[in-house]
């Protein structure tokens, strides 16, 4: 193991043994180099004269740069989006985003985070907690209705073992909580790790839980860590902020288990993504909560803690991505700071509010009962319906041969429909039209 690995291992099991023991082992051989890295940093504190460490090309004092790229780019000067990012982020932009996600959950107050490292989107920030957390052969608790992307990262890329829960109770109306806590406990009784992610807003179904289904879901992950068992929870919050109904709860179930007990690492993975509609930016972050278990005591232990596992963490990245894109995260941090940003994204906000809550409204129709039954939604960019009789993907074929629209077929029964890409006009038509598809299947079938 290289002594910069020991070294931070060293820190965390000092600060909380639990987490180091929650590690994979590609975490604990984890860590940042220093070599190059360390040296070019070094010189640019203190090589006033001349600097020939840096591995891009300089002209002028300043990035060497094409008029043709840079013409593009309005508002950001040269050196701000050409040169390489640091494998942990922009400082500014990771202190903002922390700052952001103190604003948007109350129940964080008091505590202490990491600063979040950034990542090249959220898909990259789940690949990385994968990494830092999951062993192959280790087993992952997911529901049964889940992002498909989970199989590849978790099961083909760290050979994990995905388990699954019944995702919501049989009349659709809330999570199925007490099949979360079954295999929750069931795992528990067999591992001395358990790992598990939450995904709120949730895709593909678009729902996000009570605030009192949130209270249940962290207090049988904690009891579970007071009783012995070292839990991981990834919190996927790719749609967070996305909550259109007053009965959802407004924080991510981060706030709710940070620092809950020192068996408990929670890891926040969110970004620009969708929150600021930069799908293409890339810009993610990955974020953790943790309560320090170690003779020390005070805010610095915790910070040695958190600042070994950014460290970890930025290594992760540096040895697969190098570092996300400088410019996504300028331009990012640029919008962040732009003092009309809130009232842009409130804008967007109620455009899909008021497409969700158009759906609902078209689907009280009884005309749809006999078809399908409808997956509870109220947040995030889909919704599910659960066909009684006819065939997914045999619908989805039809829909886009017969009549050139385009839905999601998800296994055998259910269909997604993306109402974050739909206009409101546009609502009705389409599950006319679905409902018209149903019906000519059932009569091709008779």
């Amino acid at each position: 193991m290289n002594p910069l690995a020991t070294q931070l291992n060293s820190v965390i099991e000092n600060r909380n043994p639990h987490v180091l023991e929650m590690l994979s082992d590609m975490g604990k051989n984890l860590y940042f180099p220093k070599g190059i890295l360390t040296q070019s940093a070094e010189a640019k504190l203190k090589a006033k004269r001349i600097n020939a460490t840096i591995g891009i090309a300089k002209q002028n004092n300043t990035v060497m740069a094409l008029p043709s790229v840079t013409s593009l780019v309005n508002g950001i000067e040269p050196d701000n989006f050409l040169p390489y990012a640091s494998s942990f982020g922009i400082p500014e932009l990771r202190e903002r985003w922390q700052k952001a996600i103190f604003d948007k959950n109350p129940s964080l107050a008091g505590k202490q985070i990491s600063l979040p490292v950034v990542t090249g989107g959220i898909t990259h920030a789940v690949s990385t907690f994968a990494d830092l957390w999951v062993n192959a052969g280790d087993t992952i608790i997911l529901p049964a209705m889940m992002w498909g992307n989970y199989s590849m990262t978790f099961g083909v890329r760290n050979r994990a073992k995905i388990i699954q829960y019944n995702t919501y109770t049989p009349d659709l109306k809330k999570m199925d909580l007490d099949a979360f806590e079954a295999m929750v406990l069931q795992e528990a009784s067999r591992n001395s790790k358990i790992i598990t992610l939450l995904n709120f807003p949730h895709n593909p179904t678009g729902y996000t839980v009570s605030v009192e289904e949130a209270e249940r879901i962290a207090s049988i992950l904690i009891n579970v860590a007071k009783g012995g068992t070292n839990v991981v929870v990834g919190l996927d919050d790719a749609y967070f902020g996305l909550f259109f109904e007053e009965e959802s709860i407004k924080e991510s179930l981060f706030a709710l288990l940070a620092g809950a007990d020192k068996r408990l690492v929670a890891v926040k993975m969110d970004g620009a993504t969708k929150e600021d509609y930069v799908w293409g930016l890339r810009t993610g972050f990955i974020t953790y909560g943790i309560k320090e278990d170690s003779t020390s005591s005070g805010d610095s232990g915790l910070a040695d803690l958190y600042s070994a596992l950014e460290n970890k963490t930025a290594g992760c990245i540096r040895g697969c991505i190098s570092n996300a894109s400088h410019l996504s995260q300028s331009i990012v941090l640029k919008s962040m700071d732009d003092r009309s940003y809130p009232e842009y994204k409130q804008e967007k906000f109620n455009l899909l509010k008021a497409r969700a809550m158009t759906i609902k409204e078209v689907l009280k129709d009884s005309a749809y009962d006999n078809a399908w039954d409808v997956y509870p939604f109220n947040s995030g960019y889909f919704m599910c319906v659960r066909l009684k009789d006819v065939d997914a993907e045999t619908l989805r074929l039809h829909m886009l041969d017969s009549y050139g629209i385009g839905v999601i077929a998800l296994g055998t029964s259910d269909i997604r429909v993306a109402f974050s890409c739909l206009e409101q006009d546009q609502v009705k038509e389409l599950f006319d039209m679905l409902l018209q598809g149903v019906n000519y299947l059932r009569q091709s079938s008779r």
